[in-house]
């Protein structure tokens, strides 16, 4: 891309980006500026998918040259001649091969440079899986790359239009995966909260709680099994790294209202007591 800054000549920008096999991605900010793929560039015909947060911003390719407002999406072909211009904003952005995606998408082209809504269904969760994707730590093993790869690969082409078949097999397999992401994320962000029930994660995703309760069941665990599991992480967690809280505190804080059962539950999972562990870590401060 070239790059030409919007105000007066200054540019800053600052990214995250990872790449795994079949998928490149960033995560960035960007001062406002028009960034432009001339033909002189072009290098592949891989496919680069965009989702700014920016209130107005354009992109344009193939003739189509659509205005975008926050949180939508556009599909661009490095293979052609194209060009976008972004306010001052936060943007994801991915490329994936051409030819992953035209195996589930009919007419691919046709979708190029055409606006993907925010409150696409299937977008929504893309976006969602492809912040676990960048957590390439979380994705050590080329098992857990290749899965991450195949649901963004599933997500993108649900929110472009799958075909009938394509989209009964990423239904079935991306969209399950990217709600299971969201709905495990949704409860570490709710931990402090004692009446979290599977109730609140149906609600946020929009499916029915027993929905909620299958996808942890095909883990092999109850949804309140991996509440509780998060929480006892969350305060061995804590106990390590702020000494001035009281161990009642921490409980409470994540999540449990009995003191009583949080020791316990604490014990059985690693086999020492809460006081024990701090007696532990205040000792190896020393």
């Amino acid at each position: 891309m070239d790059i030409e800054p919007l105000d007066a000549g200054r540019l800053r920008a600052e990214a995250t980006a990872c790449l795994l096999p079949g998928l490149g991605l960033i995560f960035a900010y960007s001062d406002a500026h028009r960034c432009i793929h001339p033909r002189a560039l072009i290098k592949d015909d891989d496919l680069s998918f965009m989702a700014v947060s920016a209130p107005r911003w354009t992109a344009s390719q193939l003739g189509r040259h659509p205005t975008l407002g926050p949180g939508e999406g556009v599909l661009m072909s490095n293979a052609d001649v194209g060009s976008m211009t972004l306010a001052a904003s936060r943007f994801a952005a991915f490329a994936v091969p051409r030819a992953a995606i035209a195996a589930l998408v009919p007419d691919v082209g046709a979708t190029i440079a055409r606006p993907i809504p925010a409150n696409n269904p299937a977008f929504r969760l893309l976006l969602g899986c492809l912040a676990t994707a960048n957590d390439v730590q979380g994705l050590i093993t080329p098992e857990l790359q290749r899965l991450a790869v195949t649901h963004v690969y599933d997500l993108l082409a649900l929110a472009l239009g799958a075909t009938r078949d394509a989209a009964a097999t990423a239904k079935g397999r991306g969209v399950r995966a990217a709600r299971l992401v969201a709905a495990k994320a949704f409860v570490r962000r709710h931990l402090h909260r004692p009446d979290l029930r599977a109730q609140a994660v149906a609600a946020h995703l929009g499916v029915s709680p027993r929905y909620v309760h299958m996808l942890f069941e095909a883990e092999g665990l109850s949804f309140l099994e991996y509440v509780f599991a998060e929480r006892i992480a969350r305060a061995h967690e804590v106990l390590h790294t702020d000494s001035d809280r009281t161990i009642s505190a921490i409980a409470f804080a994540v999540g449990f209202s009995d003191l009583s059962h949080f020791n316990r539950t604490f014990r059985r999972r690693f086999g020492r007591t809460p006081t024990e562990v701090r007696a532990d870590v205040a000792h190896d401060s020393l």
